[in-house]
């Protein structure tokens, strides 16, 4: 995916959150939705037993087709005040349109996040900001239904010019047609140049909504302490099995605990002295990969002379796949992925290609 970069410096801040000092990771939980009070409050209670201080639900379900459950709206918002006034912990929901902002801002919701769907319509992105302006509250947008890192930057900076400082972004996989392992695919290089192009903005991941299996959490909440992402948002059911919405990616507060102890936090900021070595052999193999990818360009110019003289399609469909396919197969000897290798060779035959256009057409 080619990144423009527009990026306009957000004005941020801690999201100094209320009696808490979020340490890495900090952890957000409860049901995908706000059932019944009694499924609420047995949930919030179990969780707050395994030290969770941040409790999550959803009180609005913006779902594919109508006649699903779509939440009970604003009478679950009495039920999460009830969890703070009971445990302690502090509340979040998701917000979709301005009357959920007004609703939760009355209610005195700690914390409100974003949804895939919404962030992906600047309107309704505008119109949650325009909701928001003048009020100090975190935010937490989750990335959009499509790999879009500019759809999804936009959609924080809509917040963050309403006046809003204490943002966070959520990473929650993107969708795909194409069947996979995931619910939706990590695509982790996404966040990753979200942090590079944003350095002070925390990532939490989402890996109920990324896996959609619970025995997909574990893993991918590793491999995003792995990243360095700051926090994890995780769909925790008191009977996960009876859940009136996404069943199959809720985990009981217990499992939760669970998953939580065996993660292992690597260090961050550590000196790289070390490496340097190895940093000036990855330099000299970047820097010969430079020249040999110009040396083939080189020979694709060629190409396209030849293919204009003898008046020859530019498109070779065969030879491509014949490329794909064998390098393919060499990278996995060598220990790469065959998806791997092929992204990085679509990516070369693309750039032939541009220059076997421009000398066929010009």
């Amino acid at each position: 995916m080619k990144m423009k970069e527009t990026t306009m410096e957000l004005e941020l801040e801690p999201l100094g959150l209320p009696g808490m000092e979020l340490r890495r990771p900090f952890v957000i939980a409860g049901p995908c939705s706000a059932e019944t009070e009694e499924q609420v409050m047995q949930t919030a209670r179990e969780l707050a037993d395994k030290g969770i201080r941040i409790f999550r639900a959803g009180i609005w379900k913006p779902r594919t087709k109508p006649g699903c459950f779509e939440g009970v709206g604003v009478q679950g918002l009495a039920w999460l005040k009830e969890v703070r006034s009971e445990t302690g912990m502090l509340v979040a929901t998701e917000v979709a349109t301005a009357k959920h902002v007004y609703e939760c801002l009355k209610a005195g919701v700690d914390v409100l996040w974003i949804g895939a769907r919404t962030t992906a319509n600047p309107f309704a992105m505008q119109e949650i900001a325009d909701a928001l302006r003048g009020v100090d509250v975190p935010v937490l947008v989750k990335n959009p239904v499509n790999p879009d890192l500019e759809l999804w930057i936009g959609a924080l900076e809509r917040i963050n010019q309403a006046g809003l400082k204490r943002l966070a972004a959520i990473h929650r996989g993107f969708s795909s047609y194409e069947k996979k392992i995931y619910r939706n695919v990590p695509q982790w290089h996404i966040p990753i140049e979200l942090r590079r192009r944003i350095p002070r903005l925390p990532i939490i991941c989402d890996p109920s909504h990324m896996g959609g299996k619970r025995e997909l959490i574990a893993p991918l909440s590793q491999q995003a302490m792995d990243l360095g992402f700051d926090g994890l948002i995780v769909e925790s059911h008191c009977d996960p099995d009876k859940a009136w919405s996404d069943a199959f990616q809720q985990v009981t507060p217990a499992v939760l605990d669970y998953i939580l102890n065996l993660l292992v936090i690597r260090k961050e900021n550590q000196t790289t002295e070390n490496l340097n070595e190895l940093r000036k052999q990855i330099d000299e193999c970047d820097n010969n990969l430079i020249q040999e990818l110009a040396r083939r360009m080189r020979i694709a110019n060629e190409i396209g002379t030849y293919k204009k003289e003898h008046d020859m399609t530019v498109l070779q469909t065969n030879r491509y796949n014949e490329i794909l396919n064998k390098r393919a197969a060499q990278g996995e000897q060598l220990g790469m992925t065959p998806d791997f290798v092929k992204t990085i060779f679509e990516a070369i035959h693309e750039e032939s290609v541009r220059i076997q256009m421009s000398i066929v057409n010009g």
